[in-house]
């Protein structure tokens, strides 16, 4: 499994709190496996309240009605890019 980044981690923590993965380990969610189905199995309820908590951590919005989201949501480690190239300082 890939190494996460500082980054990597620091997201994967949001995501585990802010969804409550009881049973996910932040630290072994692979950075480049799928977040949706195959990969952790998030749905679209998932996304709206990991986007809310994004924004609400690093001050920028996702849009839901993005064309870029199946993009940006493909992985941990594209998310992570997508959040540090958007996050506000």
């Amino acid at each position: 499994m890939p190494t996460q980044t500082a980054a990597e981690r620091e997201l994967a923590d949001l995501l585990v709190e802010s969804l409550n993965l009881e049973d996910v380990e932040a630290g072994a969610i692979d950075p480049e496996a799928p977040l949706f189905n195959t990969g952790l199995g998030l749905d679209s309820i998932d996304a709206l309240e990991l986007a809310l908590a994004i924004s609400k951590k690093y001050g920028f919005q996702l849009r839901s009605d993005s064309d870029e989201n199946r993009r940006i949501f493909a992985s941990l480690r594209a998310l992570s890019a997508h959040v540090e190239t958007n996050k506000v300082a």
